[in-house]
Order: structure tokens, then sequence, then C-alpha cells
């Protein structure tokens, strides 16, 4: 015999918990399978342990999506305010960093005990160490779930599984799996918001820098992001790596400015009039951290490393400034799902409902958060899209 329910959600994370609260909300009796010992642990996890869990400046343009309409539908019905109410409502302390970004003063568990409370106040049942062996679909309706203790039924069942990111998390690819199973196309999945790495002579000069930081503006194509950027053993890292690392191509380069509110050769050029006897380093230290402008004079103008400005042409400088501006490097690859923030790419949203999530064409059978192919910027955007897709689905499955 199995355990009837209204709805089976598959997945314990920021959407599943959100879907279970609401749906449980109107009434419905929800049970939430997870695999892990314990709920919420990308939650936990997230934002330094303090999680980013919402951003005050939310738009449809925060968001890739093969579909770039798709987002707007429960963006707009479930905001970044209606959620920032419910941290109020409780209690939590939180405070705003750069860019509208919210994180929890305390501890990101603050957030996860908001949803526990919520779905615990409306029945909603959580389940842990419940592996998924199989999903199919009733032949009156509704789906039969065999688990790891035992077989389960409902009218609904909801796949917030998240993405591959973080396997050392026990990330499987089970959502994909499910949708694909019923006939849903799956775009093609890969690393995202992820640290860039590096061979050969510019790792080796990134090891070596490894923890400096520098302010700077990262662009692929016509999409820039101005933020700090981190060198680390591997490669480059930090929020403007992560944030460009959504719309990079595989095998192509990026641009990078190290002084992007300045324009180095006007810069060297003054310098060169006002201090001719000055080196191009000693100018540039005043911009940029000393061991990087060495390990720049090193790559660019060695043979200039002791020739003052005055005995410099213009020419030079103008090189080394634009150097400086425009460096055009060629990521050897990223560091993958091991620390990637999210997963780009997922359930195709053609297949979707925009207002309820349910599959178009499999009803009852209803996909939120991350394993759909919507994919947030840093700073928020993807629990946020957790919380206003898993509102949308909670409040009809």
């Amino acid at each position: 015999m199995s355990e009837h329910f209204d709805v089976i959600v598959l997945g314990a994370g920021a959407a599943g918990l959100m879907t279970a609260w609401h749906a449980g909300r109107r009434g419905r009796r929800v049970r939430v399978l997870e695999k892990s010992n314990k709920a919420g642990r990308k939650i936990l996890m997230s934002g330094g342990g303090r999680c980013n869990f919402t951003n005050l400046y939310v738009t449809e343009n925060d968001f890739l999506c093969s579909n770039p309409h798709f987002v707007k539908s429960a963006l707009s019905r479930y905001t970044a305010w209606d959620f920032i109410g419910k941290v109020i409502e409780y209690g939590v302390p939180y405070h705003e960093r750069k860019h509208g970004q919210l994180f929890c003063d305390n501890k990101a568990k603050d957030i996860l005990n908001i949803l526990l409370d919520e779905c615990a106040g409306v029945g909603a049942e959580i389940l842990t160490r419940c592996e998924i062996q199989a999903v199919s679909a009733g032949s009156t309706g509704g789906y039969l779930v065999q688990t790891s203790q035992g077989a389960m039924t409902a009218e609904s069942l909801v796949v917030a599984t998240g993405g591959l990111s973080i396997p050392s998390m026990g990330t499987t690819p089970l959502g994909y799996e499910i949708a694909e199973q019923f006939g849903m196309q799956v775009l093609p999945l890969r690393a995202s918001l992820v640290p860039y790495t590096f061979d050969g002579k510019l790792k080796a000069m990134f090891s070596r820098l490894s923890g400096n930081a520098v302010d700077t503006e990262i662009s692929f194509g016509n999409t820039s992001f101005n933020e700090a950027l981190l060198f680390t053993h591997r490669g480059l890292s930090g929020p403007v790596v992560l944030q460009i690392s959504n719309y990079w191509v595989p095998g192509q380069g990026i641009t990078v400015d190290l002084l992007p509110a300045e324009t180095v050769a006007e810069i060297l050029i003054a310098a060169k009039s006002s201090s001719p006897k000055s080196l191009i380093r000693t100018v540039l230290n005043q911009h940029l951290p000393k061991n990087l402008v060495l390990e720049l004079e090193d790559l660019w103008w060695s043979q200039l490393s002791e020739t003052a400005l005055a005995d410099c042409s213009n020419a030079k400088l103008i090189a080394i400034g634009e150097q400086i501006n425009q460096w055009q490097i060629v990521p050897a690859g990223t560091e993958g799902y091991k620390t990637a923030e999210v997963t780009l790419g997922g359930v195709h949203t053609d297949g979707l409902s925009s207002k309820t999530m349910e599959s178009k064409t499999q009803p009852g059978l209803y996909f939120v958060g991350e394993v759909v192919d919507v994919t947030g910027h840093l700073g928020g955007f993807n629990f946020q899209w957790a919380w206003s897709s898993g509102y949308a689905c909670g409040e009809v499955a």
C-alpha cells in the first residue's frame, strides 16, 4: 500500500520548501522528499553562511532564460518585497550590501527557519534521507513515487531537485531525468557563476598573485560587469568573474579592464610631463597593487622597467595603457560544478506555464527553481527565482 498526498515535492531546498509552504496554505496535504539528512543545505551554506536571500532591484533582465519573458509573471506576483516582508515579520535582522544585495546579519539558518516554520504551520511534512527510486504517472492521473522509504502517490508532483552545482552536497540529475522521462526538453547544462581556470604562464602569474583583489570591468561580447576580481591559485574568481561566466562561451576570450575608472594611457602621458624621471611602475603603483604592477611589467614592458618616462615614447605608453584597460585573455576553462553556484540551462521553459510552472503536456507535473532553464545574476536573484517560482506553483499545485 502507498501513502497518498495531494502534493509531493521532490527536494527540500529553497524552491521546494516555498512550494510546500504555499500549497499547504491552501489546505493541500503536502509531503516534501529530501535525499540528504537535512532540509535547506544549500541555503545554509549560501552567502558565506549569511544567505543573500534576495535583491532590492529585481527585474526580468537579471535572469538568463531561452525565453526572456518567462520569468515576468512569477516575479511580478511574488516580489522581493513579499519575501522581505516575511523576513521582517519574523524579526530576522538583515543588511544591504552593494547593488541591493540583502544578507542576514546573523546566520543563513534564520532564513531556513522561516521556511521550516511556515511549512510546519500548514502541516507540510518533510521527509529526509529519502532516496527517489522511480517516478511514474498513474493510469487515471496522479503520480506514483517509489522511494527508499516506501511508495507514495499524489495528484501533483513538484520537481524542485536543483541543478548539478556543488556535487559534494549530493546533487544529482534526477530532475532533468524526470523531465526527459515525460517527453520534456532539457537544454544543455553547464556550471555557471563559477571561477575561471588558466594554464601556462597566466596560471603561474595568477597563482603568485593569489589573494589580491582589484575592482575591474570584465566584458564578453556586449555584456560587461564592474565588480571585484580575485586572483586565485587556479586562475580568476570574485563577483565580476562569476557574473560574466553566465555569458562566456568556452574557448573564447574575455576583456579585462584593470582600471575601469581611468584611461591608463592618459595617466602615463600626464606623468611623463609632470614627473619625467619616474618609472612606469612607480606611476601605476598609485593605482594598482604593487605586486600586480610588477607582474604586468614582466608581461608587457620588461625592457622598459628601468627607463624613465621621459625616455619612453608616447606610442609605447599608449600601448601599455591599452593593455591594462583592454587585457585580452582566454580562460582554459572553469572550476566546474565543484564550485559553481548555479547550473545554466535546464528544463526548457517552452514546455512550462509561466503562471503555474506546470508542464504543458503532463498535467499535475511541475518544475520550480534551479532545475528550470532560469539562471539569475549573482546577488540574491537565484533565491528570488526560488521564492517566486515556488509561490507560483504552490498557489495551484
